[in-house]
């Protein structure tokens, strides 16, 4: 068993997944890119974005030999190291960085960028497989919990200012994970709670909130006999909730920047702006649905052509899939990224050690909440924000960030035969 090449021992099903969806990714771009340039040029034209991305495919190529290479106890065993390097960097934006779009994200390198975000999230869930997997670690203990937010919140502190919202939300994710190791399932539920009480005080007025709070919290009083009647504690929920509602407004309209408040009035129907902020997603609806059941035909969607939807080889790339492919298509592309997050899933189930395995958990999550925001926004359920589809959107860095991701994971569910 030890002497097994790792090459055997690689789930090819996902990294046969993978490098489909890479080309697939690939293909849209080119086509999404071609309404920007005079003609039709090859597609291997490194003076275009898909040249560019396609010279961007062939450098993860060196990157995947380089982790079947390292010893698979090396990415835990050096986990904090890496995730210290990972905040260094992303704390050297605010030094070294370059604007971009009024975000500092990048590190620019001649014409060359790189966005450390999209490389902190294979850190950080490095990072927190490693504390996790501590055996002394147990998730009911208030210290151990905190700890494990700060592991979470060190780059999402980094990151928000940047700004980059969409980065920042993407370690909500890894509060699932932590569930799934022995978190108190009241966090999740506060959370949940939190969101839906945001949305309803920008639709509701908070005296209306309040008083339904209070009404749902009589109600378990007096009909329920699997709570107890806790009056105090019932009180203080309900005071933290008017705080709470009453201080929305005040944070939609001073924390949020303009932009951002825009999408969300746009999205819950208080404001319509199809020519203004609203435009990228209209537009993208408009494109998605006129593709029908089995889409205009790759290279003739008009839509697309007529570069109707900003940023399509970007975040709307999907797009460029529900006009030229149709409903069919959607339905290959997402069925294929479900079956990769399943067997990821699967792989993390089956590890010998629980660092591998909670490791596995993170990427699941990564790729999924990547997948879910980005494709919620396109159709126009979720506002924009900026979360690129993993292996489809054009960009080296997500690229790079995304293979590293998870290869490492195969990597070492490759390596597990050797961890008896």
């Amino acid at each position: 068993m030890k002497n097994q090449s790792v090459t055997n021992n690689l789930d090819w099903l996902s990294i046969g997944i993978y490098i489909l969806l890479v080309i697939l990714g690939w293909l849209n771009i080119y086509s999404s890119s071609l309404s920007s340039i005079e003609g039709e040029s090859s597609i291997f034209d490194v003076t275009q974005i898909y040249g560019k991305q396609f010279l961007f495919i062939l450098f993860t190529i060196p990157l995947i030999f380089s982790i079947m290479a390292i010893d698979a106890k090396f990415f835990e065993k050096y986990s904090i190291i890496i995730f210290a390097v990972s905040l260094l960097s992303l704390a050297g934006l605010f030094v070294f960085g370059k604007t971009i779009a009024g975000q500092r994200c990048w590190y620019a390198i001649g014409t060359f960028t790189l966005q450390p975000s999209e490389f902190a999230k294979t850190a950080t869930a490095l990072a927190l497989a490693k504390y996790l997997s501590d055996v002394q670690v147990n998730l009911k203990d208030m210290n151990r919990q905190v700890q494990a937010m700060i592991i979470l919140f060190l780059p999402i502190l980094l990151i928000l200012p940047q700004p980059d919202p969409g980065s920042a939300l993407i370690y909500s994710v890894f509060f699932l994970v932590l569930y799934r190791e022995g978190f108190p399932s009241w966090y999740l539920w506060t959370g949940f709670i939190a969101i839906i009480l945001f949305v309803l005080a920008l639709l509701l007025e908070p005296y209306v909130i309040v008083i339904i709070a209070l009404v749902v919290i009589l109600f378990i009083h007096f009909r329920s006999r699997m709570i107890d009647r806790n009056w105090v504690l019932s009180s203080i929920i309900l005071v933290l909730i008017s705080g709470y509602v009453f201080s929305v407004d005040y944070v939609f309209d001073n924390v949020f920047k303009q932009h951002h408040r825009d999408r969300f009035n746009i999205l819950l129907g208080k404001e319509v702006d199809m020519k203004g902020v609203g435009y990228n997603t209209n537009q993208s609806e408009i494109a998605i649905g006129s593709g029908g059941l089995f889409g205009k035909g790759y290279l003739e969607g008009t839509q697309t052509k007529g570069g109707f939807v900003p940023e399509q080889h970007t975040d709307y790339i999907f797009t460029t899939v529900g006009e030229e492919w149709g409903f069919l298509g959607s339905v290959l592309i997402v069925a294929l990224f479900l079956i990769l997050f399943g067997r990821i899933l699967y792989l993390a189930e089956r590890q010998k050690t629980k660092f591998s395995r909670v490791y596995g958990y993170c990427v699941a999550g990564i790729l999924f909440i990547h997948f879910f925001v980005n494709i919620s926004m396109v159709i126009g359920i979720f506002p924009t924000i900026g979360v690129p589809l993993p292996f489809f959107s054009y960009g080296g860095s997500g690229l790079w960030g995304f293979t590293i991701l998870l290869f490492i994971f195969l990597k070492m569910d490759a390596n597990k035969v050797n961890e008896w």
